[in-house]
């Protein structure tokens, strides 16, 4: 159980270089392949990005001569709109990080959220100026019994596997259904050899789904949530509204999410 093509994004921005360091550490650990595609719009050539950008591929194959993994590297076609040509499809996993308005208009458009809504891939995203750290020891799944939620925590098994921790983190479960979900939930992983603890919070209408994941205890050591939209109708929004684009903009962990 193992991913074994990983897709790192990388452009000229501050943030290339945590999230390539992460990408061959997450290569590494599975024996997977690492292709790094270079999404720098044409303004990323000019000014505080150009000497970055311009060194992207030199730094990419030097990243994996020192790690041992094996690489591939693409240039996204510039003029292209949308993702068709970011090589998203070819991949078990994606990584890229939060997006930021600072970069607007010097990386390609549609990285990371046309990508992640149209691939059909998983997809880690990092916080803005993230420090490289250890990513999948301590993780939390956000859980509803939904198809979003269901398919997410399908595409993170290998990362469950390798945890030392999984909870699930339940946010007003129906009262007719709240053991059966979860100890089923807590049986299905076991099944895959993944133990789970299970933080069950109830909705008394003082929190919304997001504020009442970053207040329970499960966050506090947590490195990674694995995110699912929420089945109840006031979360049953296209990805990235709601709560995952609630993570999307505020978040402070690398999420692990999928569409």
């Amino acid at each position: 159980m193992s991913y074994r093509d990983i897709l790192v994004f990388l452009d000229g921005s501050t943030d290339n270089r945590a999230r390539m360091e992460f990408a061959f550490s997450l290569a590494r650990a599975h024996g997977a392949r690492l292709t790094g595609v270079d999404v720098n719009a044409a303004a990323a050539f000019e000014g505080e990005w150009a000497e970055r950008a311009k060194s992207l591929s030199e730094t990419f194959h030097a990243g994996a001569e020192d790690s041992g993994v094996p690489v591939r590297f693409k240039i996204a076609d510039r003029d292209a709109v949308g993702w068709k040509n970011f090589y998203a499809h070819y991949a078990d996993l994606l990584i890229a990080t939060q997006p930021n308005p600072e970069a607007s208009g010097k990386v390609l458009p549609g990285v990371p959220e046309q990508v992640l809504m149209s691939a059909g891939v998983p997809m880690i995203v990092l916080p803005q100026s993230w420090k490289p750290g250890p990513i999948g020891r301590q993780v939390v799944i956000a859980w509803s019994p939904s198809a979003q939620a269901t398919r997410v925590v399908h595409d993170a098994m290998p990362i469950l596997a390798l945890a030392q921790k999984v909870t699930a983190f339940a946010f007003d479960p129906l009262a007719d259904q709240e053991d059966a979900d979860v100890e089923m939930l807590r049986a299905h992983l076991q099944a895959h050899g993944i133990k789970i603890a299970i933080d069950k919070w109830s909705n008394t209408g003082d929190l919304a789904p997001i504020e009442a994941l970053f207040a329970s205890r499960a966050l506090e050591e947590a490195d990674l949530i694995v995110a699912g939209a929420y089945s109840h109708s006031r979360f049953r929004e296209a990805l990235f509204g709601g709560m995952t684009k609630s993570l999307m903009q505020q978040f402070s962990l690398p999420v692990l999410v999928s569409h």
